[in-house]
């Protein structure tokens, strides 16, 4: 049984999930070059166009693999618990991010 916070975590979570899956689909659908070929310029500008939607995509996947993790250690229990200290995780730190698997100090020693 999960309590209500994380019910709540959990539905943002799986929120976001489904805009991220749309946004990567659309992406998948435009990262196309064709088969023509078009002025050097043109192709040049397509070149860094798909390079800039490649580089889009894959942190929209890196996130999604984030929110993944993170339905996971809510399905298994875990969700919440510092991956670091073992200590529960300050609801602020959750709220800014629902994917944070360290608490605030040991986010703070990271950083160090």
């Amino acid at each position: 049984m999960i309590s209500a916070d994380t019910r709540g975590f959990k539905e943002k979570l799986e929120e976001e999930e489904k805009k991220l899956l749309g946004e990567i689909s659309h992406l998948k659908d435009n990262l196309d070059f064709g088969d023509d070929v078009d002025s050097l310029e043109e192709e040049t500008n397509e070149t860094e166009e798909f390079g800039n939607m490649l580089s889009v995509k894959n942190s929209l996947d890196d996130r999604l693999r984030s929110i993944r993790g993170a339905l996971e250690r809510i399905k298994k229990g875990g969700y919440g618990v510092c991956t670091s200290c073992k200590k529960t995780i300050e609801p602020a730190v959750l709220e800014a991010d629902p994917t944070s698997t360290l608490c605030r100090q040991c986010k703070m020693d990271k950083k160090e």
